[in-house]
């Protein structure tokens, strides 16, 4: 047996545990398989669960954090020069749908955890693994597909590179089979309905999207444990990565022993040009005569080399260009779920391209003689009457040419996007899954219609939207769990409008309006999907996202970048919002639409 039971392995992020010390703390109840069993199903004793909360992990962060705080005794927490910069290609990571919360980052979450099994020789004595899904990840997990996501990350898949076509047949096997492959080697009995636990009126009080990892060796006893929380745009962390300046982790790794000290730790000596909020940002600009999304670049190059910050920039818009046209030309016609939503990209994209708009001319009725059998007394007759002054009833107007083309074009990107992320497809966080329509469907109508160097404009775009959400991401949230919809489609729509501006020529002033302006407008949004699934009302706002994005922008470019209210002010404006909502307006599916909306 292990005989690490009162100390931590310094390399890893798990607590290992001896047989010994598991069965004192878990206040001599039994060790047998079945006991075990039986009892973790059932109601969870008070001290069981503390029990199991005292198995934290304490990695070499930890250490190294407590070395650092240490080290600058003199100088609180609170005044140390934690900077908001994450790299862009934290920020935008290639994932699947439906969310980036839900089912991105507890994918990852259950990776990081099998890795950390290998590489310390502990999978070969697994036989049982328990999964327990806490707050939001309970509530809505089903719709957000956050079970099977988990278990393909106890398979060893990464969602960067799973199959997604497979995914619903392996957890199909699984359930036939009782047995789960983890990490791809090892086959062990499990039985999904049993082992993934879900504590619908439990958080974890770390972070309401929170999820326990525990397996056992052949006696039922307690190898190792974690607890992850997602927070938000696919990041993970846990109780030894967490910190105080914004939780800027470095969990989209999956090992974490690769990672330098310096993004783990996000010190303002690793960043070229580290900034901590958008004034900050603004003064570096002017001071240095750069633009945002070259303030940006600076500090990517600490990480890459420039042919890597490009081929990587250009990857993550392939990726997004690719759900545009997989979501436009899916022949698929209802969406998962018992919302039976349909399809509507490809049929918007088929007119909008066809010109099938209803694009009959406008021309006077040929017929304009009055109607002698219609009595002029009657209020039937006068609505009818042709020289009336308002226009008659809808089934007799002529229609109309419907094509406005900024908005039809801004609304079928998005959509086609959200469609793809519904229904599991390949999508990017942008900054998060639920929003992943709006950034994508911005960049696509500017490169379409408006762009003369696509490539150039493509990275200005995304380098400066990366920026913005950066501030969003130190100064609140980016979890809709968190913030409601406002960290997730507001976040998304201020870093389309900042990118819009900015390639539109706007000046490092009026790209922040414009960023401010598409916040300001979305503060209070609540996350209240239908059935917890991320098609109503999610699909439609992301529309709407990016057209009040291109709009902010407008505003912002046709004044001079003065505004009153600041980005930064927006920023905490939104923060005070979120935690004052209501946990049910924050994606639980306990109030608002989902309630009030019949699922059949």
């Amino acid at each position: 047996m292990l005989q690490l039971c009162s100390t931590i392995n310094k390399s890893m992020n798990i607590r290992l545990l001896s047989s010994k010390h598991l069965n004192r703390c878990l206040l001599r109840q039994t060790t047998k398989a079945s006991s075990v069993w039986n009892s973790r199903y059932s109601a969870q004793p008070a001290t069981l669960s503390q029990a199991v909360r005292t198995l934290q992990t304490k990695s070499i962060l930890n250490n190294q954090a407590q070395a650092q705080a240490s080290s600058n005794e003199s100088t609180p927490e609170s005044e140390q020069p934690h900077h908001a910069v994450v790299s862009t290609f934290d920020l935008f990571s290639i994932g699947i749908g439906p969310s980036s919360s839900h089912t991105v980052g507890p994918m990852r979450a259950g990776k990081i955890f099998v890795n950390d099994l290998v590489a310390h020789d502990i999978l070969e004595k697994v036989h049982m693994i328990r999964v327990d899904l806490y707050g939001s990840l309970a509530l809505t997990g089903v719709g957000h597909g956050t079970p099977n996501a988990v278990l393909m990350g106890l398979e060893g898949e990464a969602p960067e590179t799973v199959e997604t076509s497979t995914i619903i047949s392996r957890v199909e096997a699984m359930n036939e089979t009782k047995s789960i492959k983890v990490n791809g080697t090892r086959r062990i009995k499990f039985d999904p309905e049993r082992d993934v636990v879900f504590h619908n009126f439990e958080s974890l009080p770390q972070h309401p999207n929170g999820m326990r990892v525990t397996v056992m060796d052949e006696n039922g006893d307690m190898l190792a444990t974690n607890e992850y929380f997602s927070v938000g745009g696919g990041f993970v962390v846990n109780e030894a990565t967490q910190v105080n300046h914004g939780e800027n982790m470095y969990y989209k790794s999956y090992e974490p022993t690769k990672i330098t000290v310096g993004r783990k730790q996000q010190d303002a000596v690793i960043a070229t040009l580290p900034f901590i909020n958008g004034d900050n940002l603004a003064t570096i600009c002017n001071k240095e005569e750069m633009t945002i999304a070259q303030v940006v670049y600076e500090n990517e190059l600490r990480w890459r080399d420039p042919e890597s910050i490009k081929k990587g920039v250009m990857a993550i818009w392939n990726t997004m260009d690719g759900s545009i046209r997989n979501g436009c030309l899916s022949e698929e016609i209802l969406l998962p779920g018992r919302l039976n939503v349909r399809r509507r990209a490809p049929n918007l994209y088929q007119k909008l391209t066809r010109g099938l708009f209803n694009m009959t001319p406008n021309t006077p009725p040929t017929n304009s003689s009055k109607s002698s059998n219609v009595k002029e007394s009657s209020g039937t007759a006068l609505s009818n009457r042709e020289n009336h002054p308002l226009a008659p009833s809808g089934r007799h107007k002529q229609a109309k040419r419907m094509v406005l083309p900024a908005l039809d074009y801004l609304s079928v990107y998005a959509i086609a996007v959200n469609e793809e992320n519904a229904a599991g497809g390949r999508v990017v966080t942008a900054p998060t899954n639920g929003a992943s329509g709006v950034i994508p469907a911005v960049l696509k109508y500017y490169l379409e219609f408006i762009s003369v160097d696509p490539e150039r404009d493509i990275m200005e775009f995304l380098l400066t939207a990366a920026a913005v959400g950066m501030l969003f991401k130190r100064g609140a949230s980016i979890s809709a769990a968190e913030m409601g919809c406002q960290g997730e489609v507001g976040v998304a729509c201020s870093m389309s409008a900042a990118g819009f501006a900015s390639v539109m020529g706007g000046t490092v002033e009026q790209v922040l309006n414009a960023a401010e302006i598409g916040m300001e407008h979305n503060l209070g949004l609540t996350c209240d999907p239908i059935d917890g699934l991320v098609q109503i009302p999610c699909i439609e706002r992301n529309a709407l996202g990016a057209v009040k994005a291109v709009t902010a922008a407008q505003l912002a470019l046709n004044g001079d970048g003065h505004h009153r209210v600041s980005l930064d002010q927006c920023i905490e404006s939104m923060r005070q919002t979120g935690v004052d909502m209501m946990s049910k307006y924050k994606e639980t599916s306990q109030g608002g639409l989902a309630v009030n909306v019949p699922v059949c």
